[in-house]
């Protein structure tokens, strides 16, 4: 069994607030005024994008979508690359390309549809067929799903898959209402969305709020909570601010400066956990940009102090590194991992002979949940003579621009690894991938994470991740900033263990006896 080493993490920000339970009757996130419904409201920073489960790749996003979505299998809590059942009873591989599931009978859609092998193949094969979708790269390794029966599936791959299951505990792999969907039509899916989870679709108002309510004909028992409210609150002062008056009771992302107030609240108390997430800079290498000298990308990394910057923004929230991959994970590589090579006589060295003795300008662009790194970030680069505009975009600004690749040099980005394993953050860095994003190309990488890819040996698969890192510290298509660990606070009626893999599973967030 692997366990991620606690490696302190910056901040992100979620919030549940307990509306109108133990006669407590609060109006203000749209609880009923009786005291007798219990409503679990959650606040994030970023709002819903879709219910198209194959076209979103945000971890908030799919935080909504595990309670009205389920997958064949989903992760354990306390360690997300143990695999449990959900919608499949059983699996096993029958040869290496193909691996055969079980399914839960007597499951039902929200609108009545029963579950069924057709409900898989339809989800799976889309995702894999699917060239425009966000998440296809991480299914098109899926040939097809053969039904077998009602309620036994083939799933074959194209090539020996050594992380099937952790591609379907995870983004993209919901299971869609087949029927449903080709009677209606994909456009009235995602306006009504069906899936067969705890809690059924409600509302959704745009940069305000989802509201979902339980679902009582749910396989796995009655849903603990009336209602469930995502609420989306991007500024932490609004969040903060909420969960100290008690109109929220969780929140993700406790600036430093306010851990001690949640603390000595008297009404909340504060909690963190390890994450795979590391924050990094996304660096073009395109022709014809100053970033495409691999002297400026070393001047850049040389001039970053990362362990005053996890130190003095953070709080300690995080650990320095060079690698995407964290400890724990297949893939890490301990030589990389708690490192910081600032050195800024040699950064502004590296300026001058890459040709730019009296600086040269840079943009670096941010989301504002990450406006004080980026600031610090971009100070530390002027001290050595870049000449940077600083770029900071609200989060639906910022999500057009990655998803359209047209960030400038430099962007500052936060990436989780919801599976659990090095393929996730690597794969970006193949040739083909990597166009039009960062334009980074080397032929042993590509030829690395190829065999990787379909590689059943664990010992020889480590080994290829991180003789991949090790190149891509040197050639740094990212700069890795450092490894995040995630903050919350919580109000003291609510019982509520953080998951590593950033998701919200409602059913596992309880009020407390009494309460």
């Amino acid at each position: 069994m692997r366990w991620i080493r606690k490696a302190p993490v910056i901040v992100l920000m979620t919030v549940l607030a307990l509306t109108g339970c133990g006669g407590n009757n609060r109006t203000d996130t749209g609880a009923a005024e009786s005291g007798k419904e219990k409503v679990l409201t959650i606040a994030q920073t970023t709002d819903n994008i879709t219910f198209d489960v194959h076209n979103h790749g945000n971890t908030q996003v799919e935080a909504i979508h595990v309670n009205l979505f389920d997958y064949l299998v989903k992760k354990d809590g306390a360690d997300p690359q143990k695999k449990i059942p959900s919608l499949a009873t059983s699996w096993e591989r029958t040869n290496d390309t193909t691996w055969r599931f079980k399914l839960k009978q007597g499951v039902k859609f929200h609108n009545g549809d029963p579950f069924t092998a057709a409900d898989v193949k339809y989800t799976l094969e889309r995702a894999a067929n699917d060239k425009k979708l966000i998440d296809y790269s991480s299914y098109s390794g899926i040939k097809e799903v053969t039904i077998i029966d009602d309620f036994t599936v083939d799933l074959i791959t194209k090539e020996p898959d050594p992380i099937l299951l952790a591609r379907l505990s995870r983004i993209s792999s919901g299971i869609l209402p087949s029927k449903y969907i080709q009677e209606q039509g994909l456009d009235n899916f995602l306006k009504n969305p069906v899936g067969t989870g705890p809690y059924k679709f409600s509302k959704w108002i745009k940069d305000d709020r989802v509201e979902l309510v339980k679902n009582p004909d749910y396989y796995g028992g009655k849903p603990s909570w009336d209602r469930l409210v995502f609420r989306t609150i991007p500024e932490s002062t609004t969040r903060i601010s909420e969960l100290l008056t008690g109109t929220v009771d969780i929140a993700i992302t406790i600036p430093p400066e306010d851990i001690d107030r949640v603390k000595n609240s008297g009404t909340t108390y504060f909690v963190q956990q390890d994450s795979a997430r590391v924050q990094s800079l996304l660096v073009r290498q395109t022709p014809g940009t100053v970033t495409e000298n691999p002297k400026v990308r070393e001047a850049i990394e040389l001039a970053i102090d990362k362990k005053s910057l996890v130190d003095n923004v953070l709080g300690g929230a995080g650990v320095p590194t060079q690698e995407g991959i964290g400890p724990g994970i297949l893939g890490n590589n301990p030589k990389l991992f708690n490192t910081n090579i600032y050195n800024k006589e040699r950064s502004k060295q590296l300026l001058a002979e890459a040709g730019y003795p009296n600086g040269v300008e840079l943009t670096l662009t941010s989301p504002t949940s990450f406006k004080e790194v980026a600031e610090t970030v971009a100070a530390n680069l002027k001290e050595v003579g870049f000449k940077v505009k600083l770029e900071i975009l609200e989060q639906t600004q910022y999500k057009q621009r990655d998803n359209s690749n047209t960030f400038k040099e430099l962007a500052l980005q936060g990436k989780g690894n919801s599976m659990f394993e090095s393929a996730l953050p690597l794969e970006p860095f193949i040739t083909e991938r990597a166009k039009q994003q960062t334009d980074y190309s080397n032929p042993e990488v590509d030829k690395l994470l190829r065999a990787a890819a379909r590689n059943l040996n664990d010992k020889e698969r480590e080994a290829q991740y991180q003789k991949v890192q090790e190149i891509l510290a040197e050639g740094r298509p990212r700069i890795y900033l450092y490894q995040n660990k995630f903050t919350y606070g919580v109000n003291n009626r609510i019982e509520f263990t953080p998951r590593m893999d950033e998701m919200f599973y409602a059913e596992d967030i309880k009020l407390k006896p009494g309460k």
